[in-house]
């Protein structure tokens, strides 16, 4: 039998730890964005203080939930870039658009309820 030395292995772990797990992936129309999210009172996204906050409790399912919302709430949008941020000592996802009428905006997601998660 072989043995695997110390060196293999870690550069195992180095070349799969540099390799990006979030994925940028438009939801399957079927997700229904109202029962992933919370809209706190005044909660619109546009800003940390107004983040919606994202109930699921996996990544993958927490940013299909994201761009449900988004899908909703801003009809035809595009998406320009999307970004994690911490602010506070909690994760956000910051999400770049632009609306179908070429208005600009961010919208904040609190993830902190998926972030990490599988």
């Amino acid at each position: 039998m072989k043995t695997i030395t110390l060196p293999a292995i870690a550069a195992l772990f180095i070349i799969t730890g540099c390799s990006s797990t979030k994925k940028l992936v438009d939801p399957p129309p079927e997700v229904k964005p109202v029962e992933k999210v919370i809209e706190k009172v005044g909660a619109d996204g546009s800003s940390f203080l107004k983040a919606i906050f994202i109930t699921e409790k996996g990544e993958i399912a927490g940013v299909r939930a994201e761009y449900a919302w988004l899908k909703e709430k801003y009809p035809g949008y595009k998406r320009v870039s999307q970004r994690l941020v911490n602010n506070d000592k909690k994760p956000y996802d910051v999400v770049s658009i632009e609306t179908t009428d070429g208005v600009k905006k961010d919208v904040y997601f609190d993830i902190s309820g998926f972030y990490g998660k599988f």
